[in-house]
């Protein structure tokens, strides 16, 4: 009997193991698609290329992703918040774009300035989203005169939980298959970590769908850019002299995102020279329910015409 029902086991485990393996090629198969369906092209820098993809008409504006995503999930992120020609880069690692031997954030703002050159844009606006904070705030330090206005939403900037550097186990966890595995197994673990909603938030159906599109988008995995934002970039931040940024400023942030922190972002906007702070009530990391207001928000700052001469803009190192 008893190996009857160690033999019974081990079918079992097989099984499972095959089933699980199908799956998995399937939800990759599924993933690579929907990159198919966005027209992304490359551009030639001194850091390597850099591949965009964009969507949209009008006054552009450069958004730049937050971790996990590329220029596809940078589109996605702002689908409903600007309508605007959106053109989101994937910063170095993701996707298509390069990583340059001893990346910095440095180096992705000027990366950055490199691939508004190539587009033929003096100034443009620019949209950061979490994690894409860093480099953008780059950009304003180093290249303000491109930079009509900076807006940053949920981001990682000093002093928030999320601007440190990981710990090297978190290498083992970063990467496509565990969390694929964490995504099937553990699904409401997974929409936790992504979401960084509180405990009794309650999703309406709308939302729900915006947090399985927003999961489905960061496969497949970039290792080499996740990598780069979670032991550089993200805790780069924190030696940004914020004083020194003279671009128009808005930062957006929700008090119950358990991610990055809304009083860092508070006090960052009260470091920035003029800059807006807009608290929402709620809606965690991925701003849930709140699109129409920051919709509002972004088209009355976008449209705020405090333009300024290249001259009147000094340069900066953005280190200091």
């Amino acid at each position: 009997m008893q190996p009857f029902l160690f033999a019974a086991c081990a079918a079992i485990v097989a099984i499972s193991a095959v089933s699980l393996a199908l799956r998995y090629r399937r939800d990759l198969r599924a993933a690579r698609a929907r990159l198919a369906a966005v027209k992304r092209h490359v551009v030639s820098t001194p850091w390597g290329a850099v591949e965009y993809a964009e969507r949209g008409s009008g006054a552009p504006a450069l958004v730049v992703h937050g971790i996990f995503h590329n220029c596809a999930g940078g589109l996605l992120s702002v689908r409903d918040l600007a309508n605007r020609r959106l053109i989101a880069p994937s910063r170095f690692g993701y996707l298509g774009s390069d990583m340059p031997h001893d990346a910095t954030p440095a180096h992705q703002a000027d990366a950055l300035a490199a691939l508004i050159d190539a587009l033929g844009i003096d100034r443009i606006d620019v949209i950061a989203v979490s994690a894409g904070a860093t480099s953008a705030l780059q950009l304003a330090l180093r290249h303000p005169e491109r930079v009509k206005h900076l807006a940053v939403l949920v981001g990682n900037l000093p002093g928030s939980p999320t601007a440190v550097v990981q710990p090297s186990v978190a290498k083992r966890f970063n990467r496509q298959f565990p969390l694929w595995v964490l995504r099937t197994c553990a699904p409401a673990v997974m929409v936790r970590l992504v979401t960084g909603l509180p405990k009794g938030f309650v999703m309406r159906r709308e939302e729900a769908r915006v947090v399985t599109e927003f999961i489905d988008s960061l496969f497949p995995v970039s290792p080499k850019g996740v990598d780069f934002d979670a032991f550089v970039s993200n805790a780069d931040v924190n030696d940004y002299r914020l004083e020194a940024i003279h671009v128009p400023t808005l930062i957006i942030h929700t008090k119950d995102d358990q991610l990055a922190s809304h009083d860092a972002s508070k006090r960052a906007a009260e470091r920035i020279p003029g800059a807006r702070f807009v608290s929402l009530e709620s809606g965690g990391h991925l701003m849930l329910g709140q699109t129409k207001r920051i919709r509002d928000e972004l088209a009355d700052f976008l449209a705020e015409r405090r333009d300024r001469s290249a001259e009147s803009l000094p340069s900066s190192s953005g280190k200091r």
